[in-house]
């Protein structure tokens, strides 16, 4: 004898379309959460406590800093960074004084303040360098007090 034993196809309920839409949106959910955790956990701060003040200024600003013609080039050679700031002639120039700050556009984790040194005609500093894009955000001072900020990118190869 041989009997035949046919199976009922599984039925698809509410409970399953339950538990498929409650695993999707958890899902994005949780991955919504993770993104915004690390968008706000990465994020460096504050640029200008007031930036109606810090506006009222910047033509001023601009205008002194353009007025020196100055011009900002960087680039890495092993583990130094060099920074070469020129005159309209193309001329090094020695500043009063030199601070930047060394990072990754996206985080701050990887930031280094690195110790210029003037070489007669760039500055030069140590610094710990991956491959990738970096921002140099420098802050010089004349001879004559007049104050120039840049942000100058550096790109390290391989």
């Amino acid at each position: 004898m041989h009997s035949e034993t046919t199976k009922a196809p599984r039925q698809f309920t509410g409970k399953h379309m339950l538990a498929v839409c409650v695993g999707a949106f958890g899902i994005i959910i949780s991955v919504n959460l993770y993104m915004a955790y690390s968008a706000v956990s990465t994020f460096p701060g504050v640029e200008v406590k007031n930036s109606y003040v810090a506006s009222q200024q910047f033509d001023t600003r601009r205008a002194a800093q353009e007025a020196l013609g100055w011009s900002v080039y960087a680039s890495a050679i092993g583990n130094e960074v060099k920074l070469e700031i020129s005159d309209r002639d193309g001329q090094p120039v020695e500043v009063a004084s030199l601070t930047a700050t060394l990072g990754r556009a996206t985080h701050v984790r990887d930031d280094q303040k690195p110790q210029f040194r003037f070489d007669g005609s760039a500055y030069v500093a140590p610094a710990e360098l991956a491959p990738g894009n970096w921002n140099i955000r420098m802050i010089a001072r004349a001879e004559d007090g007049t104050e120039f900020t840049q942000r100058v990118i550096l790109h390290v190869k391989d």
